[in-house]
């Protein structure tokens, strides 16, 4: 079986999903993976330690963890099938975060952008909590899920390149981005270019824009789970999507 790459994504608020320049990306980045067995997906939305691994019954019903959008985003399903025997791969590979399995569905983090890249929801998802918020560990953690590629399974990091939404003053999505989002995106997009891992580990302090970028950084951990998995953390990733979107950068990467 042909090991899988893994994202980070940015996976934007629900109206991502009328944003046709989105959607398209997206869905063109999803039809030309190579199709995964299943899907294991970490995103900014759950931070629980020790590590929380999201239902294996089928047709839980999802989080809807936003509030003040339309009603039609509540009703919104993405009732794709369980993936039980990842959570015992996970299990195993990670024992040392004394993994917890839960009822908790997939949040808005996992199942945006995943109901577009795999519209047909018949690919096997898992979601796995943030146990902390230390890149370092996270790396750590990222590294130790690697083998899950061998057997086919899609590791995706899903957060948001900048993140300052208390810093915002236009919230429309063709927003003309603030400079802290600017300045930090540019700044990743280099580090990212050198495959500068040391660089971004210390984003709080060395990114210009912080905090602005991210005054709580639940949105940029996400990458270096993604970086750990991936066969080299000091890889050049493929930058599949940039831009801006409500000011806020949308970079997302592929790593092999």
């Amino acid at each position: 079986m042909t090991s899988m790459p893994v994202l980070y994504l940015s996976h934007g608020a629900p109206p991502l999903l009328d944003d046709a320049m989105w959607v398209g990306q997206l869905r063109r980045w999803g039809a030309e993976l190579p199709r995964p067995r299943a899907i294991l997906i970490v995103s900014a939305h759950w931070e629980a330690a020790p590590l929380r691994l999201s239902s294996t019954t089928p047709h839980t019903p999802l989080v809807y963890d936003f509030w003040g959008f339309p009603d039609r985003f509540y009703r919104q399903t993405y009732d794709a099938p369980v993936a039980a025997d990842v959570a015992d791969a996970v299990a195993g590979l990670a024992a040392g975060q004394h993994p917890v399995r839960s009822q908790r569905g997939l949040d808005h983090g996992a199942y945006i952008p995943l109901s577009v890249m795999f519209p047909d929801a018949d690919v096997p998802v898992l979601q796995m909590s943030l146990p902390t918020l230390d890149p370092q560990s996270l790396l750590d953690l990222g590294s130790r899920l690697r083998p899950l590629r061998e057997s086919g399974v899609l590791v995706i990091g899903s957060g948001f390149t900048t993140h300052g939404l208390p810093f915002l003053t236009d919230p429309s999505p063709g927003a003309v981005p603030p400079g802290w989002s600017v300045d930090f995106d540019a700044w990743a997009r280099d580090a990212l270019s050198r495959g500068d891992v040391e660089q971004l580990l210390g984003f709080q302090t060395a990114a210009p824009g912080m905090p602005y970028a991210h005054p709580t950084v639940e949105h940029f951990a996400p990458l270096f789970v993604a970086l750990g998995a991936s066969s080299d953390p000091e890889q050049v990733p493929e930058q599949v999507i940039d831009g801006f979107w409500m000011g806020l950068a949308k970079r997302s990467v592929q790593l092999a």
